[in-house]
């Protein structure tokens, strides 16, 4: 995360926090000035941040502070998010209360590039925080889903130590389709490039390897390596795996000797919600892991999702690591 936050720093941009009376979120917005990480927009009343601001020593002199109804952009936000849900049959007086909303108004900062990401979650729901993502950010061309991936740190693998795998998906898709698992997997390969700065090499799990069960799930799993194989040549893939034959090279000498993921991989794909955050919390419980996330991916632009459990420090390394995803 060291390494994460002074990519992220170097990089000189700017990210919306939509909940800027959360103490929390101020006190991250002060690190993330102290380190001069990014520039920082917190949005909410100005009268109320303000004064949470200075309750928590953070100088305002430093900061954007925005008021979503009061901005400048108020209205055209509300147009253009109109003109974005007509499909939809979205009303004039419910786009206005979506665009006072801050979660609505930090993903358009984020649309017109006047902010590079946003990041929220401490106070919000996930589902609310993906919504406004979602509706307003869009996803990225040639990608039918949105998922999430986490950072798993391990302090010591194989004798290496603070390894890093990315695990997906283990927040958004219930029970995703072949068609959707090779989406997730895709989105979390280039995650885990941006992020870790390695070649990922992708398992797809699941509780057969290499034909040592018949199954409709591994079927699912096979399609997915199809889909891949076929629109993605050059991608490191492989599957179906069992888990310990992704990651452990003597079980995957046995397993699956001819595979060329087997036993080195670090993008860990599960075949649906269930495994993937059982598996993390698993790994971050029992293994000792640090867990770090959930990542969205396949926005357009970059927007994340806090934990609302979460420190201080979380939603500053979250922040470094939406800003990485900045294309």
């Amino acid at each position: 995360m060291l390494q994460i936050r002074e990519r992220a720093k170097a990089k000189k941009l700017r990210v919306v926090l939509p909940e800027g009376t959360e103490p929390r979120i101020i006190l991250a917005a002060k690190k993330l000035l102290s380190e001069g990480m990014a520039s920082v927009t917190l949005l909410g009343d100005e009268n109320e941040v303000s004064a949470r601001a200075k309750e928590h020593g953070l100088n305002t002199n430093k900061v954007q502070i925005v008021n979503p109804i009061s901005a400048v952009e108020y209205n055209s936000y509300v147009a253009e998010l109109v003109e974005i849900r007509k499909s939809k049959g979205l009303s004039q007086r419910d786009a206005q209360a979506l665009i006072a909303s801050p979660l609505y108004f930090g993903a358009m900062l984020v649309r017109h590039d006047l902010a590079d990401a946003s990041v929220a979650g401490s106070v919000n729901t996930t589902g609310d925080v993906l919504r406004a993502a979602l509706h307003v950010i869009g996803m990225k061309t040639g990608i039918n889903t949105v998922s999430s991936s986490f950072l798993m740190v391990m302090p010591k693998f194989h004798d290496v130590r603070n390894k890093a795998f990315l695990f997906g998906d283990c927040a958004v898709v219930p029970n995703p389709s072949a068609e959707q698992l090779a989406t997730i997997a895709l989105s979390t390969s280039e995650t885990f490039e941006r992020l870790i700065g390695e070649k990922p090499r992708v398992a797809l799990l699941s509780f057969s390897t290499k034909g040592s069960a018949s199954h409709p799930d591994v079927d699912k799993v096979l399609m997915a390596l199809k889909i891949l194989k076929s629109d993605h040549p050059d991608l490191e893939v492989d599957g179906e795996l069992q888990l310990d034959a992704a990651i452990m090279p003597e079980v995957a000498a046995r397993k699956a000797p001819e595979s060329s993921v087997a036993g080195k991989a670090n993008v860990l794909i599960f075949p649906d919600l269930d495994s993937g955050n059982i598996g993390y919390k698993l790994t971050e419980r029992f293994g000792g892991a640090t867990a770090i996330g959930p990542i969205l991916q396949g926005l357009a632009k970059p927007a994340n999702d806090l934990s609302r459990g979460c420190t201080v420090d979380d939603i500053v390394d979250t922040v470094a690591i939406a800003l990485l995803m900045k294309g």
